[in-house]
């Protein structure tokens, strides 16, 4: 049985969908079709959480045991609250070290995904939607780069969103976070990722 440690904020947890429609969940559930027998996901995610609230949330939750995969998602907040992008490096590299431990040491078995582009949704109305995509393309650019020097995987999930993200079926109530069609999407990117690693 394999397990799975998703770290992240609203995007990992869910915001307004039911649980078992968030991408963690959903990507269980291909990989079980594919007869890959995977534990339901342990989440330690937060609506609202930036980079260093995800790091003081994992030391409290004081994590023990090792996990088969994990997933970190985490960014948009900083971006969102207009943090320094030298901040974000830093604290995105230390939680990127620590999901490696949580991985056993096994590079090849953590998957960070990209920052989603809020901006381009209905929520972002009365925003600089053009300095919202600048900004998270410049997190993306550094989250990516910090993944390849820790040889860890990489999954773009911001162009999906940037696609669907003024259709309605996409989008949560709020008119900001993903429906559990768009985050289908990102499932159906992960799990033959994490498939094909399993299987080595």
């Amino acid at each position: 049985m394999y397990t799975y440690l998703a770290l992240g904020d609203s995007y990992t947890i869910g915001e307004q969908v039911p649980l078992q429609e968030n991408f963690p969940y959903q990507t269980v559930r291909l990989l079980r079709e594919k007869r890959i027998e995977v534990a339901d996901p342990v989440i330690v995610a937060k609506t609202g959480w930036t980079t260093d609230e995800l790091a003081m949330a994992v030391r409290e939750e004081g994590i023990k045991e090792t996990f088969s995969i994990v997933t970190l998602l985490i960014g948009v907040n900083n971006q969102y609250r207009g943090r320094e992008i030298e901040n974000y490096k830093q604290e995105f590299t230390q939680l990127l070290d620590q999901a490696i431990v949580f991985a056993n040491g096994h590079t090849q078995n953590v998957f960070v995904l990209s920052i989603p582009d809020w901006g381009i949704t209905p929520f972002a109305h009365d925003k600089d939607r053009n300095k919202v995509a600048r900004e998270i393309d410049a997190y993306n650019l550094v989250k990516k780069e910090i993944t390849a020097a820790h040889t860890c995987n990489y999954l773009n999930i911001t162009d999906s969103t940037r696609k669907n993200g003024t259709i309605a079926e996409y989008l949560a109530e709020d008119g900001l976070h993903p429906s559990a069609k768009e985050y289908k999407i990102w499932a159906e990117r992960l799990a033959p990722m994490i498939e094909e690693i399993l299987k080595r």
